[in-house]
């Protein structure tokens, strides 16, 4: 964990029927002094996405080497490498090499529309990337719900996820701007 980290202890109850996927997670978030509350929101709903017994944060901000999120195999090489927001290019390309399968998960509204019109092109040519976004004013409703010792529910169904604790609910549809194909 990065020194003064704040710890955010989640127990992640996920029902994937897209995936067939269903499993509860004792998550452990270590939020950067730099990270806000909602990117801290969007690598927990990206875990929810893709959850894996296998699926682990990565260092993320204290750590360029290495994505948001990643799954590796038993021998360590690398299936899954997943980023956050909008990242560089470059970055991707590097990532696509290294991985079996690349995903983007984004968010900013208009910073994440002009990153994608700028990258879209060139993206387009990585056919292991995958790239979502997520609508910010739907990430604002879900907000509440990331607190320190959160009891979640995150339900899958036809690329809809329903996110919901005790008292709430809140349906978040990514959208697929690129979809790749894993090596």
């Amino acid at each position: 964990m990065a020194p003064k980290a704040t710890v955010v202890k989640v127990e992640l109850q996920v029902s994937d029927m897209d995936r067939h996927y269903y499993a509860s997670h004792a998550l452990t978030l270590a939020q950067h002094p730099s990270e806000t509350d909602l990117r801290l929101l969007v690598r927990l709903i990206a875990f929810a996405l893709f959850a894996d017994e296998r699926l682990e944060f990565g260092r993320g901000l204290s750590d360029e080497d290495e994505p948001a999120l990643w799954r590796r195999d038993y021998t360590d090489a690398i299936e899954q490498w997943i980023e956050l927001g909008q990242p560089d290019e470059s970055r991707l390309r590097k990532a696509a090499g290294r991985s079996r399968e690349v995903i983007v998960v984004g968010y900013g509204g208009n910073a994440a529309e002009m990153w994608w019109t700028r990258n879209a092109a060139t993206l387009a040519r990585l056919s292991n990337l995958t790239v979502l976004d997520l609508d910010t004013a739907e990430l604002e409703d879900a907000l509440p719900l990331l607190t320190r010792g959160a009891r979640l529910t995150a339900m899958i169904q036809d690329g809809e996820l329903q996110l919901m604790d005790a008292e709430r609910s809140v349906s978040l549809h990514p959208r697929v701007r690129q979809t790749g194909t894993p090596r």
